[in-house]
């Protein structure tokens, strides 16, 4: 029996989707590092404290291009070649590496990392598209599971690899390394993949531009109108209710286009759309709550515990670890129980975690919870809570998806269930520092500026303490808000769990 690819050996499928594989690690591995530089990018570039605003873009340009870009790039790979998009996305990569690297200020910090996001946008589904171009359908899942466990593996790496690459050669460090390695992976592609690694009838493959620019559209106006660079005036900019009425009518579109197009971004036919969306809606809950656990747990001990980068990543590591624990019960959890069980029960876990975190005095550190015979540290079971939860839910939600859509959508569903992910990683930390931010800023005018001139030193020594605690306090109000959202989030999302439906799988029906 001839494989799909009809010429590779097995050898040969298996070099070419592990180059893929190594693609989509390194892009993945770049959308969390960013987490572990906050405070060396903070001192390089002098960001004051009450300015952490300027932070955001950071962190929303490249989740940005990463969303945008993923269905679009992926469906181009169709027409011209796996291995070309590829590549060129690897060169890509290695560009916005060196903006970045390079930049002297936090605008150019966000163009370089916006252009990473848009070249690593379109490794994840051409790896996924590869593999069921070289596989069959028995051995597709298998495949597939491991290049998306790539992906996964990037949120636990992702910070600890730049915090001990940024120990040794700086936040700069980490981009100018992304170089090299975006050259090995790309003589890695040209030797593994096949000259035209691209399905049969590729040339005649056509790509949704008017779709794919709809949903960029709409991203990019939801971001561009959440991000108030004055947040102690109010929630957002001036023209940002302007610009989200703006893309809620660009989403219209695109989901009018999306009815009526011949060629579309994701073909919905033989899809049980119910459960397909049911799923999708709670993998952008997860990716929220995700990326506010990653960035504003990382800000919390920096700005309240007083830690350097490689301190807030010993904090967040309770968290980092208790994700793939629970990614690999969810797994076994749910295909004895079911999706919708174990989908809604890791968002309940996860939302009681964050109700936890919502109550963390200034230093968690030495608080602990009691249970009357004994007590738990609070930092250790919160942050434990949050991760196994969310990881519970990884699992499950790929396994709906691929379970209500034909096998030969495998790939592209995949896909979809990052990019549902992405855009809640994406709106959710955009949505709550506007909030987080403007709550901080507000709390702040409300404290007096300590004026010591004429006192004792013993004197403006007390007034300057008070002030530090006001702040603390403050910061600490924006923090606890943000994790009582998130919580609310997770029961949303939890909600949302209870409509993936049952195990009943469709038929392809071509």
């Amino acid at each position: 029996m001839r494989s799909p690819s009809g010429a590779l050996t097995r050898r040969a499928r298996v070099g070419a989707i592990g180059a893929g594989g190594l693609a989509v690690l390194l892009g993945a591995l770049d959308t969390y590092v960013v987490i572990a530089l906050f405070r060396q990018i903070v001192e390089d570039l002098q960001i004051p404290i009450n300015r952490l605003e300027r932070l955001t873009p950071i962190v929303t340009g490249y989740l940005l291009g990463y969303v945008a870009a993923m269905p679009l790039l992926g469906q181009a790979s169709d027409r011209f070649g796996r291995k070309l998009l590829l590549q060129v996305c690897l060169i890509g990569f290695a560009a916005g590496s060196a903006v970045t690297a390079l930049a002297e200020d936090v605008p150019l910090i966000v163009i370089g990392r916006v252009v990473q996001g848009i070249a690593s946008g379109a490794l994840l589904p051409v790896t996924m598209a590869l593999a069921a171009d070289l596989f069959s359908e028995r051995r597709r899942a298998t495949v597939l599971g491991s290049v998306g466990a790539a992906q996964e593996l990037g949120a636990v790496l992702g910070p600890l690899y730049g915090v001990l690459l940024a120990a040794v050669a700086g936040w700069r460090g980490v981009f100018w390394v992304n170089v090299p390695l975006a050259v090995i992976a790309i003589a890695v592609v040209h030797f593994a993949l096949p000259r035209r690694a691209s399905p049969a009838g590729a040339e005649r493959a056509k790509v949704d531009v008017v779709g794919g620019g709809l949903l960029a559209i709409t991203l990019g106006l939801v971001v561009v109108g959440l991000y108030n660079s004055e947040p102690g005036k109010q929630v957002l900019p001036e023209n940002g209710v302007s610009l989200l009425i703006g893309a809620a009518v660009a989403a219209v579109a695109f989901v009018v286009w999306e009815m009526l197009a011949r060629t579309k971004l994701i073909d919905t036919a033989g899809v049980a759309l119910g459960p397909f969306f049911a799923a999708l809606g709670v993998s952008a809950a997860a990716g929220a709550a995700l990326m506010v656990t990653l960035v504003d747990v990382d800000l919390f001990a920096q700005s309240l515990l007083d830690t350097d980068d490689a301190g807030a990543i010993m904090v967040l590591l309770r968290f980092l670890i208790a994700l793939p624990i629970g990614a690999v019960a969810g797994g076994w959890l749910a295909a004895r129980f079911g999706e919708r069980i174990i989908g809604c029960a890791g968002m309940l876990i996860a939302a009681a975690g964050f109700a936890l975190l919502a109550g963390w005095p200034i230093n968690p550190l030495a608080a602990r919870h009691d249970l009357g015979v004994f007590s738990l540290p609070r930092l250790d079971t919160d942050l434990v809570l949050v991760g196994l939860g969310l990881g519970l839910v990884i699992a499950p939600v790929s396994a709906a998806v691929l379970r209500v859509v034909p096998p030969v959508q495998h790939g592209i569903a995949s896909a979809a269930v990052v990019v549902a992910r992405m855009t809640g990683m994406l709106v959710g930390i955009a949505a709550l520092s506007a909030w987080g931010l403007h709550r901080f800023h507000s709390l702040m005018q409300e404290i007096p500026l300590p004026l010591t001139i004429g006192m004792s030193e013993a004197e403006a020594e007390r007034v300057e303490a008070v002030f530090r605690h006001r702040v603390n306090e403050a910061l600490l109000t924006q923090y606890s808000e943000i994790f009582l959202i998130t919580a609310f989030v997770c029961v949303a999302g939890a909600a949302i769990a209870l409509f993936i439906g049952s195990r009943t799988r469709v038929v392809n029906p071509r």
